[in-house]
């Protein structure tokens, strides 16, 4: 398992974006996506901070189903 990377959230909603979540709305400093499976609806928000924490991008990952590797494959 590799070291989840240290990015700002331009780069995370790049990467996100690339594996099909799209942005709904926007308020202050927090950005919500989406994305629509088969059965059901995804949904996260990532904080418009530079960087963002490694913590939070971890948690982000975790709730996009995503393991560090495929994110990065998507960077």
């Amino acid at each position: 398992m590799s070291k989840v990377p240290s990015l700002s959230y331009l780069e995370v909603l790049r990467g996100l974006q690339r594996d099909g979540w799209v942005i709904v709305r926007q308020k202050g400093s927090h950005i919500r996506l989406q994305k629509h499976l088969p059965n059901e609806v995804l949904k996260i928000t990532v904080p418009a901070h530079r960087p963002l924490k490694r913590s939070t991008l971890a948690h982000i990952l975790k709730q996009a189903r995503l393991s560090v590797e495929q994110f990065n494959e998507l960077l």
